[in-house]
């Protein structure tokens, strides 16, 4: 049973696509050139489309579903019409083999994407659930005009000409969420004000490839593979995947030349170099729908270790910018404190901090942190205020400066999740409390330079660890654990 369009769309297709005929075997060299070159255009249009059904998929919004059924629909009918021109029994040669009148490299271009388009097809009914189901999630936009169509308004005459696109990101149904204060200060343990009474955050839809989608993709794929094999070898394609990779490791990771550059200093012990991002990278635009299954940037560029890390901890240097401030991302009761030591070379640090001045020195090797939870909470506050010990020598941020040497300081713990999460311990959990209340923790020096600035005001940071003090601790833990 063949499919038929709408007498506008194949109007469209005729308008835009121009198939030569190559069915006969004594084409001449210009001839099998514009072979190559309109089959390598489809066979990368394949690619892309596959790339873009598996995104679609895995993002929670309808339109993008919409549209990749469509362009599944189009570049079937497309190819359809393709192979018919190269061959009017092309189902039967493509299914049988028998290509004795045919070039073998065309018939084998021409049946590879044929192959490929019925695969995809296959997802179809697939891609209309998904997009019902989309559709209680965010608003699904109408379809694209006909070429040449307006719409105006029925009654304001002088309203600007609507154009649908499909293209915009959805607008999602019942999610307001307010534009609260930035703010990196947790706490733990404690009632706390809360910026906005009893306001909880959406939770973000889970999704997953399904099962029944493998397949179809992995066969496309694959017969696209096996097409561009018998391309000449001057033909490349792009691979949208890799693509996307490299234009991430530009927005958030680092120039491949970079560690190069500072090969020399890498290789001194406890060394590092990574890249300083400004916090809006880790935190999810407002209003918008994300798939929570997949990793966030945070997760694909982690923070570098400062040490050896567990399943259960890990101290990082989570620095951060908020507004051009150099500052840790802290979580549970951490806390830091940071100074400018101006244009010192890094190199020359050691763990006594003997190029530093005094009274520096004695804060960031000297300092003694309480052993209070509570009394741990009101030192971190005391510090992101400004109200912190020796505050015209150290701070919790900092202005970032390009090829300036800072000195830090970084206090990290593991709290117990049943305090985190204000949780009654369950009977089991009553018999080991001294397992409980026994922490990890770490007490950090660290020193790092920024040496690169780029244009959307990250930096490119190298960072030692100059001495690693003994481990804090906190001693009424037990006090805030609910029976």
């Amino acid at each position: 049973m063949q499919l038929k369009l709408p007498f506008f769309l194949t109007s469209l297709f005729s308008g835009l696509f121009i198939f030569p005929s190559f069915a006969n075997s004594n084409n001449t060299l210009g001839e099998s050139s514009d072979f190559y070159k309109h089959t390598s255009q489809m066979v990368q249009e394949q690619i892309n489309l596959v790339a873009r059904i598996e995104k679609a998929i895995a993002q929670p919004d309808p339109n993008q579903v919409r549209v990749v059924r469509g362009q599944i629909l189009i570049q079937s009918k497309v190819i359809e019409a393709f192979a018919r021109k190269q061959n009017p029994g092309f189902r039967g040669t493509c299914a049988s083999g028998n290509r004795e009148k045919l070039n073998d490299a065309e018939a084998e271009i021409y049946c590879g994407l044929y192959a490929s388009s019925q695969e995809l097809l296959k997802l179809s009914p697939l891609l209309d659930r998904i997009l019902s189901r989309r559709g209680e999630l965010a608003l699904v936009r109408e379809l694209p005009l006909v070429s040449g169509e307006r719409k105006f308004h029925p009654v304001l005459a002088i309203s600007a000409i609507e154009r649908p696109l499909l293209g915009k990101k959805a607008v999602p149904f019942a999610i307001q969420e307010p534009n609260l204060p930035y703010s990196s200060v947790p706490t733990v343990g404690i009632i706390a004000k809360k910026p906005l009474a009893d306001y909880v955050a959406p939770i973000q839809a889970a999704l997953v490839l399904p099962p029944e989608a493998l397949s179809p993709l992995e066969n496309a794929e694959a017969k696209l593979n096996q097409t561009k094999a018998v391309f000449p070898q001057g033909i490349k394609f792009e691979d949208p995947k890799q693509t996307t990779s490299a234009l991430e490791n530009f927005a958030y990771g680092l120039d491949p030349q970079e560690p190069q550059t500072y090969a020399k200093f890498l290789e001194l012990p406890k060394t590092g170099i990574f890249r300083v991002l400004p916090h809006l990278a880790y935190s999810r635009p407002l209003n918008t729908l994300q798939n929570r299954l997949v990793q966030t940037v945070g997760e694909r560029y982690p923070f570098p270790s400062l040490g050896e890390a567990t399943s259960e901890f890990n101290p990082s240097l989570t620095l951060q910018l908020v507004n051009d401030n150099f500052q840790m991302l802290l979580k549970g009761v951490d806390y830091s404190f940071m100074a400018d030591l101006g244009d010192i070379p890094i190199e020359k640090l050691d763990s006594g901090l003997n190029k530093v001045s005094p009274s520096t020195r004695e804060l960031f090797l000297n300092y003694q942190p309480p052993q209070q939870l509570n009394a741990i909470q009101i030192e971190r506050r005391r510090f992101q205020t400004g109200k912190g010990v020796n505050n015209s020598i150290a701070q919790a941020r900092i202005p970032a400066k390009l090829n300036h040497t800072y000195i830090m300081r970084s206090l990290q713990f593991q709290i117990p999740e049943a305090i985190i999460k204000n949780e009654r311990l369950t009977p089991q959990q009553r018999l080991q409390i001294d397992t409980i209340t026994k922490i990890q923790s770490s007490d950090t020096v660290i020193a790092f330079r920024p040496v690169r600035r780029r244009p959307d005001g990250s930096y490119t940071v190298i960072w030692r660890v100059l001495n690693q003090l003994p481990k804090p601790q906190i001693t009424d833990l037990e006090t805030y654990l609910r029976y």
